[in-house]
């Protein structure tokens, strides 16, 4: 059927910023659990979905879709909604800030949390890695929060994914790697700390918290994700 998703996804993986957007669009999906603890991602059932081996996939009339910065703007395109159509005057600051999460921040997140898939074993190369990344992510948070400012979302009065997005790397940043979230404080950016109590009240997050045990408060105040089913890391 034309409009039959199939989100492939883990617990607190990136394929929860897609779960979160298919709640809010309110269209019918269907979940395949990707099972981190056998190293699912790398079968070659999964690999010809993503030949990269990363969650999430959305397999959609039109083939699957890897990469979460192009599943949410294929969804905002294709349903018109969480986001700017290419008319409008927002689509420019649309993609800035879509582009700047998907292809600054999150890449960085990714060198914070597996340092080893980018620097090696070498202990003093992992502690360099993640030293850097201590202090050029702050940075970036200032950025987001200065655009977010006195507005309620990153674009202004409506939600868009850009908001889920930078929630859950929010919610990641607090927690993980597990000993190594000191430099991570989301009372220094007082808006972004108010965008995700925010959004903590929205349906698709409640939904989103039973599904995937995020806790109570998964961005203002994260706890380690105690799913039904499938693992987390």
């Amino acid at each position: 059927m034309e409009n039959q998703l199939r989100l492939h996804y883990a617990p607190d993986n990136a394929s929860l910023i897609i779960r979160l957007a298919l709640y809010e669009l309110e269209v019918p999906f269907e979940t395949v659990l990707v099972d981190r603890a056998t190293r699912e991602q790398d079968s070659k059932a999964y690999r010809r979905l993503n030949p990269n081996g990363l969650i999430p996939v959305l397999e959609t009339h039109q083939g699957p879709i890897f990469e979460t910065g192009a599943i949410l703007l294929w969804l905002v395109d294709k349903y018109a909604s969480l986001g700017p159509d290419i008319s409008s005057p927002q689509r420019g600051e649309f993609l800035k800030w879509l582009f700047f999460l998907s292809n600054t921040v999150h890449p960085e997140l990714r060198q914070f949390f597996y340092p080893s898939i980018y620097v090696g074993d070498d202990q003093r190369a992992i502690h360099a890695l993640r030293a850097q990344r201590a202090i050029t992510l702050p940075v970036h948070l200032a950025k987001l929060d200065h655009q977010v400012g006195e507005q309620s979302f990153l674009l202004g009065s409506k939600m868009s994914v850009l908001d889920i997005y930078l929630c859950c790397m929010i919610r990641w940043m607090g927690l993980y790697p597990v000993g190594h979230t000191d430099w991570f404080d989301l009372a220094t950016t007082s808006n972004l700390n108010n965008l995700a109590k925010k959004m903590e009240c929205r349906g698709s997050v409640v939904q989103s918290i039973k599904v995937e045990g995020l806790g109570a408060t998964p961005f203002s105040a994260p706890t380690l994700a105690n799913p039904p089913e499938g693992t987390a890391t």
